[in-house]
């Protein structure tokens, strides 16, 4: 459970008029009063589904390498790759913010690694719309004094322009709704010269066939990406240094904002 520290200063880079209530398990909502239509797909749904946060980790996330194939990374990997990418080396890179963190596996691990390297006034923020999920993240953190979690909606992040040094969404836009929305509010709150790192699906093979797999799936919840999709988005942006990695069916994409 995140302490007062934590929270008062995730508060500090809400918008204003941003509705804040601390909840009993630690976690702070955000939501807005009308919080928009339920989940409608499958994948969605199951992702609000209480006991999934206790095997998330175990099973739903470790199912993602099937994408990737055999040469692809594994999540201690990914973990490892994401210091990088995120630029937690950067001693300027102190907040991070961790969007769909599930239970909180990468938003520890993120912590971890800043306070290891000396960032005393490191904060990690995880954000996810899932109450079960955020629960089981508020019950496992052990840096209270360096992670915060947030329940709100990924489409419309509560924080201010330009207020995290560092932001991340792994394993999540192909589940959300309206993915180049979730990833505009991804720029808008990182600050110039900070850096960005998704991991997601993406479209590999030539068409017909590449085109008949992604339909084949998207009843299911599951949005599968074109290979240009997000890394001309970020280009459009005006990012420097994108850069895209490709195992399987699965991407990485990083940048810098400029």
């Amino acid at each position: 459970m995140a302490d007062a520290r934590a929270v008062d200063r995730t508060r500090s880079l809400l918008r204003p008029g941003t509705p804040s209530t601390l909840r009993d398990d630690g976690v702070l909502d955000v939501r807005r009063p009308d919080p928009g239509p339920a989940p409608s797909r499958a994948a969605q749904r199951l992702m609000r589904f209480g006991p999934l946060a206790t095997i998330y980790e175990r099973a739903w996330r470790p199912l993602f390498r099937l994408w990737m194939g055999l040469g692809g990374p594994t999540v201690e990997t990914e973990r490892t790759l994401a210091v990088r990418d995120l630029g937690l080396v950067d001693p300027d890179t102190r907040v991070v913010l961790d969007v769909a963190c599930g239970p909180g596996g990468f938003t520890r691990y993120l912590a971890d690694a800043l306070v290891d390297a000396g960032r005393d006034d490191a904060l990690v923020i995880g954000l996810d719309a899932s109450e079960p999920m955020l629960a089981r993240a508020a019950a496992d953190t052990d840096r209270p004094d360096h992670v915060a979690y947030v329940l709100g909606d990924a489409r419309d992040l509560p924080f201010e322009d330009g207020s995290v040094d560092a932001v991340c969404c792994y394993a999540a836009l192909y589940l959300v709704p309206e993915p180049l929305r979730v990833l505009a509010e991804l720029v808008r709150v990182l600050r110039p010269g900070g850096r960005i790192a998704l991991m997601t699906t993406v479209r590999r093979g030539p068409d017909p066939v590449g085109s008949v797999m992604a339909a084949a799936v998207r009843p299911s919840g599951l949005e599968v990406f074109d290979p240009d999709t997000f890394t001309d988005a970020l280009d459009r942006a005006g990012f420097a240094f994108v850069e895209q990695r490709i195992h399987g069916a699965a991407q990485f994409v990083t940048g810098r904002k400029v």
